[in-house]
């Protein structure tokens, strides 16, 4: 499975990015997708995920009601949809994606996930 993300860029606050994350080879295997980031000098940390077969979603409580995530499956395509942005949104942001239908509990994890994207740059200037 390769995963391709796209979408980063430099936003002032307030202001809203879409990324899109789209995989391609074996997108069967692609059943749990998330998004993490990570800032400079911190763990990589979960941002969103959903399972694709019911798209049960899950959200940082940081992102919540800011950030919206969604799948497109005839284009195994997911999406991230991130408005009033914040200085602390600054990060790299990488979409993953694993073969099993994980609890939402679990999709929180990173190791939870099999494949990663190579991550896109957003930066929010205050």
């Amino acid at each position: 499975v390769q995963l391709q993300a796209s979408g980063g860029g430099l936003v002032q606050a307030g202001g809203s990015l879409r990324l899109s994350c789209a995989a391609s080879g074996r997108t069967f295997s692609t059943l749990t997708m998330g998004w993490f980031r990570q800032a400079p000098g911190e763990e990589r940390e979960f941002v969103a995920g959903i399972r694709r077969s019911d798209s049960q979603i899950s959200y940082a409580e940081s992102v919540k009601g800011r950030f919206t995530i969604s799948g497109d499956n005839a284009k195994n395509t997911v999406y991230l949809q991130m408005n009033s942005l914040k200085a602390e949104d600054t990060a790299v942001y990488y979409c993953a994606a694993d073969p099993r239908r994980w609890a939402i509990g679990v999709m929180m994890n990173s190791a939870a996930y099999d494949y990663w994207g190579q991550g896109t740059q957003v930066t929010v200037s205050s």
